[in-house]
């Protein structure tokens, strides 16, 4: 996964040296969901529908972070890749009877294309930007319930992020920002039983990074 994000990230930033403006940006911060339904579905074994609270505990390991590559086409309009590495736990309370684990801890990561707009300067030193984007769930789903045991990485479905913030220069090349990043991601995930697992996640962040220009 961290080959094809790397890859992806080039072959946006490849093309663009010496036509427009390439920003990488490396970002954490605090990430939260609010609780969603679950639905199980096993003809061989079990049919479960719940809902679960989810907190995020962004600082433990694996942490929460994001690596974004944008290609500025002009001043004020940029296009690239954003990967998310979400993560969601279940609260102590929340986990049914009968699963010993149920989360999307290493993460829920989303991939997506984004499009921004910013307004240069436009409150002294700050930039105010806006974006958002579609992409894909690629999470590491854990589910152990006794019969089942799955544990990896997945394709589950469609996702999409939206952005609002502001960067603030530090020199020609390098810059800082703060912004609030949310994403959702409808997740249908595979058993080893061969069930499934459905459930739709949005998250909520408040993140700090950094970016380097050239």
């Amino acid at each position: 996964m961290i080959r094809a994000l790397a890859l992806s990230i080039c072959l946006i930033a490849v093309p663009a040296i010496g036509t427009a403006q390439v920003e990488l940006s490396f970002y954490g911060g605090v990430q939260s969901a609010p609780s969603s339904d679950i639905s199980i579905r096993d003809p061989e074994i079990m049919n479960d529908d719940f809902s679960l609270d989810w907190e995020g505990r962004s600082f433990d390991a694996p942490v929460y972070y994001g690596i974004r590559a944008t290609r500025w086409q002009s001043p004020t309009f940029g296009f690239g890749l954003d990967f998310t590495h979400n993560k969601v736990y279940p609260t102590d309370d929340s986990l049914p009877a009968g699963y010993d684990v149920l989360e999307f801890t290493d993460g829920l990561n989303t991939l997506t294309v984004n499009a921004y707009r910013r307004w240069n300067h436009a409150l002294g030193d700050l930039s105010p930007y806006v974006g958002g984007g579609i992409g894909v769930a690629l999470p590491h789903v854990e589910v152990t319930n006794g019969n089942s045991e799955t544990f990896g990485y997945q394709l589950t479905g469609p996702a999409a992020t939206w952005i609002a913030g502001a960067t603030m220069p530090i020199n020609d090349q390098w810059s800082v920002f703060g912004e609030y990043k949310g994403t959702f991601s409808s997740n249908t995930a595979d058993l080893d039983t061969g069930g499934t697992l459905e459930t739709d996640i949005v998250t909520n962040a408040v993140n700090v990074g950094v970016s380097f220009n050239f």
